[in-house]
């Protein structure tokens, strides 16, 4: 039987300059308890899919809203695993509207991508202008320390800010292998990350570079990494990376989040708790 989740958030500041939410869920995905380590104008939620798994025909669907002045950071309490499919395809998508004035932190762990895996992960984030987030988005293809690599099935991941920036890729791994083992390709790396600094308008030019320095002197202490951090778009700065682990790709984009936040929003970084457990 297939599951199909929804969960809807709205993210409010109230008087107070306390970030509330209100949230409402069909099927199994939900959040935890609000939490605010670093006071209340920033909420933290954990996102919860209680049956551990997505196989294929589920679907998980995430609408965020964020009002005026509110600022959110979400993560997971762990990967998201999709497992092999007999057929269908598993979807899990993520859609979020920042009105001015807002604050995204989209920082979910990775997710697994089975063997024989149908699935889609599709991510869209519409900013106006004066909002701004930093998002990041880990795969991690097979179970290669176990043995079981990513030889049949396919993946694909989707990042757009409508109208400005799309980053869409699809893996077979039946018909890309000289994708997946070429030099010119992901040679024979199983992780890939992107991660992004967006704002709903042109960045000035000392702040967009800020971002790229940033970006670029914590790659530099990555050397074993191939990564490499690009301006696309006025309003967008991008990283991306590939790795034959999750552990030093987590290490580096946790790094660069550090950087972005105190460079952009003055800052110190609260990384969630439920990344030490």
């Amino acid at each position: 039987m297939a599951w199909h989740g929804h969960l809807t958030l709205d993210y409010r500041r109230d008087a107070d300059g306390c970030t509330t939410a209100l949230d409402r869920h069909e099927g199994p995905l939900r959040v935890l308890q609000r939490l605010y380590p670093e006071g209340p104008g920033v909420c933290h939620h954990v996102l919860v899919h209680p049956p551990g798994g997505v196989v294929g025909g589920d679907t998980l669907d995430l609408d965020m809203t964020l009002a005026g002045g509110s600022h959110a950071l979400l993560t997971t309490p762990g990967a998201t695993r999709f497992y092999r499919s007999a057929g269908p395809t598993a979807v899990q998508s993520v859609r979020a509207r920042l009105a001015a004035g807002t604050r995204l932190e989209w920082l979910p762990l990775e997710a697994l991508v089975y063997d024989a895996a149908l699935a889609e992960n599709r991510q869209r984030f519409e900013l106006a202008p004066g909002a701004e987030m930093i998002g990041w988005d880990i795969a991690a293809l097979g179970l290669p320390a176990a043995g079981k690599p990513f030889t049949r099935g396919h993946y694909l991941q989707q990042i757009e800010l409508p109208g400005r920036w799309l980053e869409r890729g699809r893996i077979d791994a039946g018909t890309d292998r000289a994708l997946l083992d070429s030099p010119l390709g992901l040679a024979g790396r199983t992780v890939l990350a992107t991660m992004w600094f967006a704002a709903g308008e042109a960045l000035p030019a000392a702040r967009r570079e800020a971002l790229l320095e940033a970006a670029r002197a914590a790659a530099g202490e990555h050397k074993a990494l191939p990564c490499g951090a690009t301006a696309p778009e006025p309003g967008l700065v991008v990283l991306r990376l590939l790795a034959d682990r999750v552990e030093p790709a987590f290490a580096l984009l946790t790094q660069v989040w550090r950087a972005w936040r105190r460079q952009a929003w003055q800052l110190e970084p609260c990384p969630p708790r439920i990344w030490r457990t």
